[in-house]
């Protein structure tokens, strides 16, 4: 595993338990151009009916189509993925087994989508294997709904980043944070499945053998070298080697089964269902 990297994959999907304060311009701004114009004019509203809307606008530098997803007063963006039209999302909550597991090197396992078909005006979504009938908004009612809501930023904070377990089943699992001031913030979790604890960070140094996360209770040592093994440190003292697990063929359980995880939002359509 490469520790000096965070998974593209895992860019898409870290975790955040409130939406970002900070607010953003929708790709229609305020229509004052007619640039502008066009894209709201191009722009759908679907819901589920159950107080929940996905927004389907053109997204003019990848020739596709971008996300939002919202309760109808406020909009988060969702984050694109590469060589797509724009409409699937990576949510690891969600599993389809049928899925590709490494198409240029994405696990489509973890990845959910929107189809919106506006010929047809017809809009469904699915998370994982789970498909949900979405209704599109009329035109009017949509336009008004966008116009009134406000707008931020996908509310993903932190992106798995290793992930060791030891003989006795506990697990040690580090997330570092995605946006450019955070990328240097780590946190290191450990504990059973279903039961990993923060732990408090005292300090993080990393070289051309690896990294150490040191925390109150003990460090964390991660190498480079797959022939030697990972290690934790207690106390000083008591060294417990550690075996790795490959974040990205392991997502769900991280999402799903560590406890880390539990209850948060992603900021993708999914996250209702």
């Amino acid at each position: 595993m490469n520790f000096q990297r965070i998974a593209a994959v895992a860019v898409s999907f870290a975790c955040s338990a409130s939406l970002a304060s900070e607010s953003i311009q929708p790709p229609w701004g305020k229509e004052e151009n007619l640039g502008q114009k066009m894209v709201m004019e191009s722009t759908a509203v679907c819901t589920d009916g159950k107080g929940h809307y996905v927004v389907v606008t053109p997204e003019e530098e990848r020739g596709g189509d971008q996300l939002f997803y919202g309760d109808g007063k406020q909009f988060v963006q969702v984050p694109s993925m590469p060589w797509t039209s724009g409409t699937s999302f990576v949510d690891p909550r969600f599993f389809n087994k049928s899925a590709n597991p490494n198409f240029r090197g994405q696990d489509w396992r973890v990845v959910s989508e929107v189809e919106f078909d506006r010929k047809e005006k017809k809009c469904t979504m699915r998370c994982g294997e789970k498909n949900i009938p979405l209704t599109v908004v009329e035109t009017a009612q949509g336009a008004d709904i966008l116009r009134k809501a406000s707008y931020a930023p996908n509310p993903q904070e932190f992106a798995p980043y290793a992930l060791l377990r030891d003989t006795k089943g506990n697990y040690y699992f580090v997330d570092k944070g995605i946006k450019t001031p955070e990328q240097k913030n780590y946190r290191v979790f450990i504990g059973p499945r279903g039961g990993l604890k923060a732990q408090k960070m005292t300090n993080v140094i990393a070289d051309s053998e690896g990294e150490i996360f040191s925390t109150k209770k003990g460090d964390l040592r991660l190498v480079l070298d797959k022939a030697k093994s990972s290690v934790w440190i207690e106390n000083k003292k008591k060294s417990l080697e550690l075996r790795q697990v490959p974040v990205e063929e392991n997502l769900p359980l991280i999402y799903n089964d560590l406890g880390v995880y539990e209850g948060i939002r992603l900021g993708t359509p999914c996250d209702d269902q």
